[in-house]
């Protein structure tokens, strides 16, 4: 326990470095970026939404920058091919005896961090190749199946604005994302100082804080925190409370909701509230942690009906709702 608690603290020093080298080239964010490193330390994925201009690419590369590991950046297009993501099968000669095999060539997939850039641009079948890497960490090909190499982070972005043309995530998809983190604008203050450091000459290098065997260490000490029944309880609750079927939902999930968050959406909120209080130092978790997760872990997971739509109500307000809702 003693070896727990002053890996803790190095967790939090190590939390207070990394932001110090992101913010040399990420203004404000501050956020988002704790989404990202709670991601990252839970073995979770997370989907980046925003519109252009807001640097989602540049925070991920950045993080890449700051972690001891190998980082690919796959930019999804139309004509994309899910061999193009996972590698492909090519036949090589043996020039001593001229005899000719099957040899597998590793693609972008294999790396640590993975940015999957304007996910939604290319076909079902193409983002489908990331369904088994994102859910067992590894890539079948032919009758053989790779293991990835730990730890194994995918981050993917999306523009919520321009529609036409695109491939909308299908729900099983969407489910295997821990989070979905929401990029907004910055504040005047924050834009006047990206406007100032952007447009000068100074180039920011990024300290390399982490290795890959100390994130995976540090992943196993989140699942080794304990967590109260009464947390837990919160959590199952709250996931369970967004489905119209269950007796527990108020009137509002079933006059909005048409399908509610599964049982992932429970434990992404328990690993994230561990995570979070890991990264605050913090031995356990408690139900405000589970509040601060919910609303990046159950917004893309609730299938919202007509009645919504026709009101003006999206997920952000029914989760909101919930979290307010005494009954």
């Amino acid at each position: 326990m003693k070896n727990d608690i002053e890996a803790l603290q190095l967790l939090k020093d190590a939390r207070t470095q990394i932001e110090r080298e992101l913010s040399q080239v990420i203004v404000g964010q501050k956020a988002v970026i704790e989404g990202l490193l709670i991601g990252l330390l839970s073995r979770g994925h997370c989907l980046l939404v925003g519109v252009p201009g807001l640097a989602k690419t540049l925070m991920i590369s950045s993080l890449a920058s700051s972690l001891k590991l190998t980082f690919s950046r796959i930019q999804f297009t139309p004509d994309l091919m899910p061999s193009d993501i996972t590698g492909t099968e090519i036949i090589e000669e043996d020039r001593s005896t001229g005899r000719k095999a099957f040899k597998f060539v590793h693609g972008p997939i294999f790396a640590n961090i993975v940015l999957a850039d304007e996910i939604n641009r290319t076909p079902p079948k193409t983002q489908a190749a990331l369904l088994q890497a994102m859910q067992e960490h590894q890539v079948s090909a032919g009758a053989t199946t790779y293991t990835l190499q730990e730890p194994f982070f995918v981050l993917a972005t999306q523009n919520p604005i321009e529609q036409e043309g695109t491939y909308p995530l299908p729900e099983a998809q969407l489910d295997r994302f821990m989070f979905n983190l929401w990029v907004d604008y910055p504040s005047p203050e924050e834009e006047r100082l990206i406007v100032k450091t952007t447009t000068s000459a100074v180039v920011s290098k990024l300290t390399q804080i982490l290795t890959g065997d100390e994130i995976i260490a540090l992943q196993d000490l989140v699942r080794r925190i304990p967590v109260s029944d009464h947390v837990v309880e919160f959590a199952v609750n709250l996931a369970r409370r967004t489905r119209p079927v269950d007796a527990a939902a108020p009137k509002f999930i079933s006059d909005w909701v048409r399908w509610g968050a599964g049982p992932r959406a429970g434990q992404y909120l328990i690993l994230g509230a561990k995570t979070r209080a890991a990264l605050e130092g913090r031995a356990t978790p408690d139900e405000e942690d589970v509040r601060r997760m919910a609303l990046p872990v159950l917004r893309h997971r609730l299938v919202l009906n007509f009645n919504a739509e026709a009101e003006g109500i999206g997920a952000v307000e029914v989760v909101e709702k919930l979290l307010n809702d005494k009954s």
